[in-house]
């Protein structure tokens, strides 16, 4: 186990954003099989430790590429470019007044227990979040483009939370 290689070369899968979730999936699971544990039973120590920390990377790495966020961020990353997330501000301001805007609907369909419009609504993002991944795609993996890939990063983490509130709303009204 080389544990300076990156998460991609872990998996022996290319340095892409668009990956094939099913062979990252089995890859994974070949590699759990060999790092897991249990099969260091009856080892000394060191090589228990060393199948722990071994066991630890390939479930971080996998959590890492299976989510299409976190992917993105690693990608950049790679490339020399550390997300900011939490002190960048420096959205446009349409897209700043587009998610409020987004905001007041979703508490205003929740006050109103209008299930069928936190539906569409969820739809509605759910399918501009896929156009951003694709633009996403694109611009990590076509053009190397990781100036505009941040804007679209950071975009998205807006847009995953909005849906995670739309879910949490559907749930309180369904409850």
């Amino acid at each position: 186990m080389d544990f300076n290689v990156d998460h991609f070369a872990l998996f022996g899968l290319p340095k892409k954003f668009r990956t094939d979730p099913d062979l990252l999936d089995k890859r994974y699971r070949e590699m759990q099989v060999l790092a897991h544990p249990d099969r260091y039973a009856g080892a000394g120590d060191a090589e228990k430790r060393v199948s722990m920390q071994w066991a630890t990377r390939v479930n971080e790495a996998y959590q890492t590429l299976k989510n299409p966020l976190r992917r993105a961020a690693y990608l950049m990353l790679l490339a020399g470019k550390k997300l900011d997330v939490e002190s960048n501000t420096a959205m446009p301001t349409e897209f700043l007044i587009e998610q409020m805007e987004w905001r007041e609907a979703v508490a205003e369909a929740r006050r109103a227990c209008a299930n069928t419009e936190l539906e569409q609504f969820y739809h509605r993002v759910k399918q501009q979040m896929k156009c951003r991944y694709e633009r996403l795609a694109s611009l990590l993996d076509d053009k190397a483009d990781t100036a505009l890939a941040e804007d679209e990063v950071l975009r998205l983490m807006f847009l995953d939370k909005l849906v995670s509130e739309i879910d949490d709303a559907l749930v309180a009204l369904e409850a």
